[in-house]
């Protein structure tokens, strides 16, 4: 899968950016040092200022890429989804047996992330604890109904919709399969936001994981018992 992701490029909403930040050494400079630094500082503290002292450019010259950092928070959620999504798909795709499918989807969409090397200007690891961290903070804003209008959050919507097939191959009868898929999605960054915050209110630690909890709680709903 690893040769065939080299090949690929993850394809962003146009409207995001100003300038495609994969078009040159710069841009995937702002991308790398941006995942970085939002991890190290959170998002709250990070502004274009700090991040052209670190790639050593000014501050106009990531305004070329980008026309706020919330748009850039929302490039980094996009591209996140979209390499899940190809990661799903790559492993799903000889896959017949719809049980077997969905548990493999499942297993995708919320286990522990490894560094890809496909992509080497982007630390897949550090860009889900953001996604974790941040991530509604790209649509938990007054401006979430026309962003969506305008395609901003295509990519996760196609992943969700992804995962409510499966899960409709695996029992037509489910009255609920966009609502579990949407949970299984939201839900496993809240259980890994809750093991690593409030340990306390979750049951996953180091001997259950998200994905445990997540196949458990699918497979007990529908109608195909794991």
């Amino acid at each position: 899968m690893e040769r065939l992701l080299q090949s690929i490029r993850i394809g962003i909403n146009e409207k995001i950016y100003v300038k495609d930040p994969e078009s040159s050494d710069l841009g995937k400079r702002i991308v790398e040092q941006s995942i970085l630094m939002i991890d190290e500082m959170g998002f709250e503290n990070f502004t274009f200022r700090k991040l052209g002292d670190r790639i050593n450019s000014n501050e106009s010259s990531i305004y070329r890429y980008f026309e706020n950092k919330h748009k850039l928070l929302l490039y980094l959620a996009s591209w996140y989804w979209g390499w899940l999504e190809y990661k799903m798909v790559f492993a799903t795709t000889s896959i017949s047996d719809p049980q077997e499918k969905l548990r493999k989807a499942i297993a995708i969409l919320t286990q522990t992330v490894e560094q890809d090397v496909s992509f080497s200007h982007v630390d897949e690891i550090v860009l889900n604890k953001i996604v974790i961290n941040e991530y509604s903070k790209s649509y938990l804003t007054k401006e979430v109904d026309q962003e969506n209008k305008e395609g901003y959050f295509e990519i996760y919507k196609r992943l969700v919709d992804r995962l409510r097939e499966m899960i409709m191959a695996v029992d037509r009868e489910y009255a609920y399969p966009l609502s579990l898929a949407s949970t299984i999605m939201e839900g496993a960054l809240h259980q890994y936001f809750l093991q690593e915050h409030f340990p306390n209110l979750t049951d996953c630690d180091e001997s259950v994981s998200p994905t445990q909890f997540f196949t458990d709680l699918v497979f007990r709903t529908l109608t195909h018992k794991a």
